[in-house]
């Protein structure tokens, strides 16, 4: 996982910690835009990767945000994460459950079950641990030390409930001591029943009178099954009898008072588990507050983690936040495509790797026109700006290059896809621009608007006047914008037009697919003469199709083989210029760690020499070359030695040698 974007830092608020599913309330950022751009399944892939319930939740609730500082700070806390977990690992999520449920339920007149506080002490037992983790953190993330002060250290409440509750939910006899008192008096009075029905049952006179050898329980009672043509043989109290009424459940007289003291015995037992259960359930109440903070904050940073697992298992990189409405993607892939290889690739199939493709807005153009065949790679790349700068705008990594920059969106408008409404009796032609309409009156500047087909279901000469009035609409208002489209005449605006440029998807005339490559600066071709005669069609009928060419479409695909070279030799020099962009700031970084790693290496030596100049006689160290402990016996500093007792023997050793002592 790459962290190359410089920082922005906003701790002000709460509520920059948190992801909820508040989100925008923009109608560019809103579940129709999240259908075409199939958000749900980044939501889920991303749920995939959480540690428990709380994260999951958030998750698949996630909704951008159109505030820059915020989404700012979701990305600075996954690169403070990153960093930390280098030498700390991640934060440690095991026990944790979502037990806001049962927080919740603590304030009302009936107590906890004893599960639900197994379960809530297991959660708050978890919290301990990771409070250690931040501890030990200290400040090498600044970006989460806000959330981390969010998370209390319950493992006292914790320990206060498992001391009365085991973890299978079942209350401890030591629980209160006159529970553990009434336990032992009703295991004796059980002991005693069981030695009354071990006499009766070895009376054989008795024994021929059951239906079987040994007695049964009626509720917490011991009774024999006698025989019903045996009633009133063996006295004592009748409870039931059984379906057939051949059996009659008898609880034999000698029995009945210790019966009756065992009863009474259970009742006074569940009177004090449930004064132990109100006890515990009023603890947790009191703490309620306290808890649901820290669980909100577990989740939030088990969010945080899942982003930055998620990041790491697809090399993706946080952008950096362009104030300038620039998007700049360098090494752009598809989320969804990434994920659906990796799946295919781990049952087994042959490994495919997302084409991955530099894209631009906002740079030298604002508009981008893509032209070429329907073979779908261009709607991939619409999907794929799309959804990275969904995933942007919840703080999430993105499958791209270092450098790369994406500006946050007030709103992402898109109209794709088979939009017909049968209610309104609308064309397809008619529905779609509707929607583009609509998106003219809502879109503006810090918006971007992507388009499918642009003109398409209608006469081809309107519908190419159409688009190109929908497209110097969209300068006017300012928006950024992909469109795609295949018609022809719509390459020319481009070549008339300020802030719009052409581009299109590499197309393979041997295999008739899309490799999926975008070229910018170039406009595509439809190709169909050429499919034609890979089709087969006679030659003779390919070169009567070119003669019905009209001479405005030859004049403009002459003038644009005529630009074809400069733009191919402009977009190299782009490239070759990021490149040494991307590479002079990996130097750089290199160098910073460097000299903090020497800086580091200073400090440390520092100690400690401080350390050995203040050793003594029986002082404690430890041997690095012999990986044992040892004490002083003698500093000799000016030979750059010590002698020292290391068992049973003394040695002299070099200074570099001595190591302040290991811990047990």
């Amino acid at each position: 996982m790459r962290y190359d974007a410089p920082k922005y830092r906003n701790r002000e608020g709460a509520g920059l910690l948190l992801q909820r599913a508040s989100g925008s309330r923009d109608h560019g950022l809103n579940e129709n835009t999240f259908q075409k751009l199939d958000f749900d399944r980044i939501r889920d892939m991303l749920a995939g990767y959480c540690a428990c319930a709380l994260g999951k939740q958030l998750a698949l609730a996630m909704t951008p945000t159109t505030k820059p500082e915020l989404v700012s700070q979701w990305l600075d806390q996954v690169r403070d994460l990153a960093a930390a977990s280098k030498e700390f690992g991640l934060p440690p999520f095991g026990g944790v459950y979502d037990v806001r449920e049962q927080v919740h339920a603590a304030a009302f007149p009936a107590p906890l079950e004893p599960d639900a506080l197994a379960q809530v002490a297991e959660t708050l037992g978890a919290t301990k641990s990771l409070c250690e983790w931040f501890t030990r953190m200290g400040t090498a993330a600044p970006g989460l030390s806000r959330l981390g002060e969010r998370i209390a250290d319950l493992s006292p409440i914790a320990a206060a409930i498992n001391e009365a509750i085991d973890s299978k939910g079942k209350v401890r006899d030591d629980a209160s001591p006159k529970l553990l008192s009434i336990r032992n008096t009703i295991e004796s009075g059980r002991g005693r029943i069981r030695i009354v029905f071990d006499r009766i049952l070895r009376q054989s006179s008795v024994t021929k009178m059951l239906q079987y050898s040994g007695s049964t329980f009626h509720d917490d009672r011991m009774v024999l099954p006698l025989k019903a043509e045996h009633r009133g043989r063996i006295p004592g109290i009748i409870h039931r009898s059984s379906d057939s009424g051949a059996t009659l459940f008898v609880e034999p007289a000698e029995s009945v008072e210790l019966n009756n003291t065992i009863v009474r015995l259970r009742d006074e037992e569940s009177k004090e588990i449930t004064h132990i259960l109100k006890g515990l359930s009023q603890r947790v109440h009191m703490n309620a507050q306290t808890m649901l903070s820290t669980l909100r904050a577990i989740g939030a940073l088990d969010l945080i983690a899942a982003k930055y697992r998620y990041a790491k298992k697809r090399d993706c990189a946080c952008p950096i936040i362009d104030p300038n409405e620039v998007m700049d993607l360098h090494e752009a892939r598809h989320p969804l495509l990434v994920e659906l290889f990796a799946a295919e690739a781990q049952d087994g199939a042959p490994p495919r790797d997302v084409v991955a493709n530099d894209i631009r807005l906002g740079v030298d153009f604002d508009i981008m026109v893509m032209t070429g065949p329907n073979t779908g790679g261009k709607t991939v790349a619409l999907k794929t700006v799309g959804l990275l700068a969904l995933m942007t705008q919840c703080g999430i990594p993105i499958p791209v290059g270092e450098g790369s920059r994406m500006p946050v969106y007030r709103g992402i408008y898109i109209d794709i896809g088979d939009e017909q409404s049968l209610q309104q009796s609308l064309s397809t032609f008619s529905s779609h621009l509707s929607n583009q309409l609509s998106i003219l009156t809502r879109g503006g500047s810090k918006c971007l608007v992507l388009i499918d087909e642009l003109g398409a279901g209608t006469d081809p000469d309107e519908g190419a006047a159409i688009g190109r009035a929908i497209i110097t609409e969209l300068l006017e208002i300012k928006a950024k914008a992909m469109v795609t489209t295949h018609l022809g005449a719509l390459k020319a605006v481009a070549y008339s037009t300020d802030r719009v440029d052409n581009a299109c998807v590499e197309f393979d005339p041997e295999s008739l697919r899309p490799t999926y490559r975008l070229k910018i600066g170039e406009p595509g071709n439809s190709n169909a003469l050429i499919i034609a005669k890979r089709l087969g069609m006679p030659a003779r009928l390919v070169q009567r199709a070119k003669a019905y060419l009209d001479d405005t479409g030859r004049a403009l695909n002459k003038a644009i083989e005529g630009t074809l070279q400069s733009r191919r030799e402009a977009e190299a020099a782009r490239r070759a210029a990021r490149e040494a962009t991307i590479e002079s700031q990996r130097a750089r970084e290199e160098f910073e760690r460097q000299q903090l790693e020497m800086e580091r290496s200073r400090l440390a030596f520092d100690d400690w020499a401080k350390w050995v100049n203040a050793l003594k006689p029986g002082d404690e160290v430890f041997l690095k070359s012999l990986q044992r402990p040892a004490r002083v016996v003698r500093m000799q500093l000016h030979k750059q030695s010590a002698l020292v007792s290391a068992g049973a023997m003394d040695i002299e050793v070099p200074l570099r040698e001595v190591e302040t002592p290991r811990a047990e």
